[in-house]
C-alpha cells in the first residue's frame, strides 16, 4: 500500500512540475476549454483528498446518529463514485435509514446495513445501480456500496463499513466514502449475522441540514458490549465478501 501511495504522490508532483511549466502564452487558449497543468493538478488532489473538517462542504457529510450513543461522520465522495453518493443523500433525506439495524457485522472485517427488513435482502423502491468501481483503496473507515452476490449492478440501499484495511474488496465493490469522525462508534457496533442487540441507526441525515441528534432515554440495567470499545481481532485471514460470498485471492 505505501509504494500505492509513493506512486500517486510522485504522480501529484510531477502534475505541480506541469503547472509550473504551463504559466506561458500558449495556454492562453484554457479559456476555451484547455485544461492547464494546474487543472490536472486540482482535480487528482480533490480526488485523493478525503477532507477531514466537520465545516467544509456539509451537503457531502453523512451523520449516523446510533443507538450505541455515538454519532459518526461519513465523508461522502461524489468524485468517486456520484450517482452512488446521490442515492445515498437522497434515501438519506426520505428518511430511509432512520431504525435501521446492522444486520452482518463481522468482528475484523466490516460492519453493514441499510436493509429496513433487517435480513440482508431489502433495499429501497428505487432501480439498483451501475457499479462505479475506482482506484480508492479498502482501508479502515471506508464506505461502500453491498450487493447480491456477484451481480456488480445489484446496489441498492445497503452499505457497509470497513474496520480494517481490506484490499482483497478493491475495485470489485463501489467505494463512495470514509468515515472521518466517530470511527470508535462503528467498532462497538454489535456483532453477528444478524446480531443478537443489533445496533440502530436511529437518525441519518446530511451535516448541511443541521439535525440535531435524537433524544434517547437514558439506559438503565447492567452494560452490554456495544457500550465498549472493540478487541482487535487475533488475527487470521478475511475471507467472507460484504455480499457474502468468497473473495478471490
Amino acid at each position: 500500500m505505501n509504494f500505492r501511495l509513493s506512486a500517486r504522490a510522485a504522480l501529484a508532483s510531477a502534475a505541480f512540475g506541469l503547472a509550473t511549466l504551463s504559466v506561458t502564452p500558449a495556454f492562453a487558449q484554457d479559456q476555451a476549454g484547455v485544461k492547464t497543468g494546474e487543472d490536472a493538478a486540482a482535480q487528482f488532489r480533490d480526488f485523493w483528498t478525503v477532507e477531514p473538517s466537520l465545516e467544509i462542504d456539509q451537503e457531502n457529510i453523512l451523520l449516523l446518529d446510533l443507538s450505541n450513543g455515538g454519532r459518526v461522520a461519513i465523508r461522502l465522495k461524489p468524485q468517486w463514485a456520484p450517482t452512488h453518493v446521490d442515492r445515498i443523500k437522497t434515501l438519506t433525506r426520505q428518511g430511509f435509514y432512520d431504525g435501521v439495524i446492522f444486520h452482518r457485522v463481522i468482528e475484523g472485517f466490516m460492519a453493514q446495513t441499510g436493509d429496513p427488513t433487517g435480513t440482508g435482502m431489502g433495499g429501497s423502491e428505487l432501480p439498483d445501480l451501475t457499479a462505479e468501481f475506482n482506484r480508492v483503496p479498502h482501508l479502515r473507515g471506508s464506505v461502500a456500496a453491498a450487493r447480491e452476490g456477484s451481480n456488480d449492478d445489484s446496489a441498492n440501499s445497503q452499505f457497509f463499513i470497513v474496520f480494517y484495511p481490506t484490499m482483497q474488496l478493491d475495485r470489485k465493490y463501489t467505494n463512495f466514502g470514509r468515515v472521518i469522525a466517530g470511527m470508535q462508534f462503528v467498532d462497538q457496533v454489535q456483532r453477528g449475522q444478524p446480531p443478537a442487540n443489533p445496533t440502530k441507526i436511529l437518525q441519518a441525515s446530511l451535516a448541511s441540514d443541521h439535525k440535531a441528534p435524537p433524544v434517547t432515554t437514558p439506559m438503565t440495567g447492567k452494560i452490554t458490549s456495544d457500550m465498549l470499545s472493540a478487541p482487535l481481532p487475533a488475527g487470521g485471514d478475511i475471507t467472507t465478501s460484504p455480499a457474502g460470498d468468497e473473495v478471490a485471492d
